[in-house]
């Protein structure tokens, strides 16, 4: 069995659920590769030192080209904040090195496009970290949606609302600079925004508000100095899919109460189908006649659900669907598997966030090809 080294570029939140999927999924799937824990890289020496340790990881760097030259990875994991993204992907893929990067893909539509290009000229495999998608239950969602038995759609509703950014007292951070990272809709809408695509197809058109609702935050904990926010808080969009039906998508981190509230509703001619992600092992259906919604639950008629338990009502969380998500890459390397979002996937969720930012600026509908 061929080895494939890992390398792991960062060590926060994303970096740790990075690390759990590539030490998990091999007791969980048969694979083609034996998995090493090749490299890990941190800007802080001590810390990859001890990620590194802890984590199972052979060798530690504080400089991440470091890594990406690393004669022992193979692949480039990229988990740092989203300005980053762009450097060391561009570098990974003039290693010609496969990258699993952590999304939003880029800061700007610019090195978004930059990176589908480099990725097609290195003819390696690529993959962006929208995780939700890779729930057994959406594959389900969608199987009912493209089988008719929802007939023809003609409305989605959806919200990705969280509340961490919800104190406005809470401190600035590297989230709350435009040149760093795109403000809810990039942190949060993307997911949902990617979801949309993946069950309903393409968006021709978008109209939408953006909205930031705190001006200024303390510095840090505590100061008494003031920062200038340069994103938005919430944003709110309208949307005309390819296929004809209609859309809203709205998305705030100010939202208190919710902590994952990744929803959706799906509407057509004869029923109508409902998804959140605080209860990621349940969809809601409601055929056309029928008083109100069935619960449908997941169990282990989803293959990726049966991977990890054999009886219904046992529920899977958010670290495993990091590690479905690892294991469809892992078989794309191995030349089995097509699923998943790559560069171009998420070139396209790129260009539909460029499309309602210039809606919301210009306060007009915007046809996404044309942003």
């Amino acid at each position: 069995m061929p080895e494939l080294g890992v390398g792991l570029i960062g060590t926060g939140f994303m970096g740790r659920a990075h690390a759990l999927a590539f030490r998990n999924v091999s007791a969980v799937f048969e694979l083609p590769f034996q998995l090493k824990l090749a490299a890990l890289a941190d800007a802080d020496a001590s810390r990859a030192r001890q990620c590194a340790q802890a984590w199972g990881f052979a060798q530690a760097h504080s400089d991440w080209q470091q890594l990406i030259d690393d004669p022992a990875v193979d692949l480039i994991a990229i988990t740092t904040p989203n300005h980053l993204h762009y450097p060391m992907a561009m570098a990974a893929l003039a290693a010609g090195k496969p990258v699993y990067c952590e999304k939003p893909l880029a800061v700007s539509l610019e090195q978004a496009e930059q990176m589908q290009q480099a990725a097609q000229r290195a003819g390696v495999v690529t993959r962006v970290g929208y995780n939700y998608q890779h729930n057994p239950m959406i594959e389900w969602a969608r199987e009912l949606i493209h089988s008719g038995e929802l007939g023809e759609i003609i409305s989605f509703q959806g919200e990705f609302s969280e509340d961490f950014m919800a104190d406005a007292q809470s401190p600035w951070s590297w989230r709350c600079e435009a040149q760093h990272a795109g403000g809810a809709l990039a942190d949060l809408g993307s997911h949902l925004l990617s979801m949309a695509r993946y069950l309903l197809g393409d968006v021709e058109a978008v109209c939408a508000d953006t909205h930031t609702v705190h001006r200024q935050r303390p510095a840090s904990k505590g100061s008494l100095e003031l920062r200038d926010i340069g994103v938005d808080d919430q944003v709110h969009a309208l949307l005309r899919f390819a296929s004809g039906a209609r859309g809203t998508v709205s998305s705030s981190w100010l939202k208190h109460g919710y902590k994952n509230h990744l929803s959706f509703e799906i509407s057509g001619t004869r029923g109508t189908l409902a998804f959140d992600q605080e209860r990621l092992n349940e969809l809601r259906l409601c055929r056309a006649g029928e008083a109100g919604f069935q619960r449908l639950l997941a169990g282990p008629h989803l293959p990726g659900y049966a991977a990890f338990s054999p009886a219904a009502g046992h529920q899977l969380g958010y670290n495993e669907l990091k590690t479905l998500e690892v294991h469809e890459l892992i078989m794309a390397l191995a030349g089995r598997g097509e699923r998943g979002t790559d560069f171009a996937g998420a070139l396209a969720v790129e260009r539909l966030a460029a499309a309602i930012r210039l809606a919301a600026q210009e306060s007009r509908w915007v046809v996404v090809e044309q942003a």
